[in-house]
């Protein structure tokens, strides 16, 4: 059994860390507050926006032509990973990074790959076997649609110009503070569901209806990345959140423990000096 100085400084270390754990959970608690109201209120905006444009196309049937629905063969694939800047949320950014490197080694084994990464801790380890076009790190400082905008902006420039023939963003989507859904979703091409008949409209549309969703089409590809980046954002806090009070709850069971053994070790000290005494009275008196 460890001597009793020991089993304090060992105390003192768990308490310590236990205080730590605990304020970084009611630190992450307080930002999933906020982060979860954003992610909340554009999902339903950001749903009917695709929704919209979905219905569009569709009635417009095999006429309508848009870069952005062109189904041409894949060859080289872009995938945006989507994980933190920090740590300790527990499996939330290894699990992006399997699914990455699942994508790279089996259904995209025979494609070029090029990943752009959003989260330092995706990109530390994704650059080391992989292609990185660009890490945008920063972005969770402050999740902006300006930013996104400027950046979705690109990968649609590029898209067009046949730098790659599918864009697919992997993420944790937020389903509450304890449960994160890893994410694949395609961002480009559009699935347009065309059909060749064309559903009748009671519907007079100004400009055309090729107008409207060809000036749709870009924002609702910005709102996509926007979502999955709240929506990953909200999901770090929530993983956090859980991992520190399961941190906690472990540092406190070991504490008690480490309490219980100094008490047991104390009583047995307690117990070896007063037969020691006993002992050496008996002697006297003898």
């Amino acid at each position: 059994m460890a001597n009793l100085k020991e089993i304090r400084n060992r105390i003192a270390s768990v308490s310590s860390t236990m205080q730590i754990t605990s304020a970084m959970k009611m630190v992450s608690a307080a930002k999933l507050k906020k982060a979860q109201e954003a992610i909340t209120t554009m999902r339903p905006y950001s749903e009917k926006l695709s929704e919209l444009i979905l219905n569009l196309t569709k009635s417009l049937g095999m006429n309508f032509s848009n870069p952005f629905f062109s189904n041409r063969k894949i060859s080289k694939v872009l995938l945006i990973a989507i994980t933190s800047n920090r740590g300790l949320c527990g499996a939330f950014n290894s699990n992006i990074i399997k699914e990455v490197n699942k994508k790279i080694q089996i259904e995209y084994s025979n494609k070029e790959v090029l990943i752009i990464t959003f989260g330092k801790k995706g990109d530390d380890i994704l650059s080391k076997k992989n292609k990185i076009k660009s890490n945008n790190n920063k972005i969770f400082e402050e999740i902006s649609y300006k930013e996104v905008s400027i950046l979705a902006e690109k990968i649609m420039e590029d898209f067009s110009n046949g730098s790659y023939d599918k864009v697919e963003l992997i993420f944790n989507q937020f389903k509450n503070a304890a449960t994160q859904i890893i994410k694949s979703e395609t961002l480009l091409p559009i699935e347009s569901n065309k059909s060749k008949e064309n559903n009748s409209i009671d519907y007079i549309f100004e400009p055309s209806q090729e107008n409207i969703v060809s000036n749709l089409l870009p924002s609702s590809i910005k709102m996509h990345l926007l979502k999955a980046l709240r929506d990953s954002f909200a999901s770090e806090h929530g993983a956090r959140m859980t991992a520190m009070h399961k941190a906690t709850d472990n540092a406190t069971e070991l504490r008690d423990q480490l309490k219980l053994s100094y008490n047991k070790a104390r009583q047995a000290s307690i117990t070896n000096e007063i037969l020691e005494i006993v002992g050496g009275a008996e002697a006297l008196k003898g």
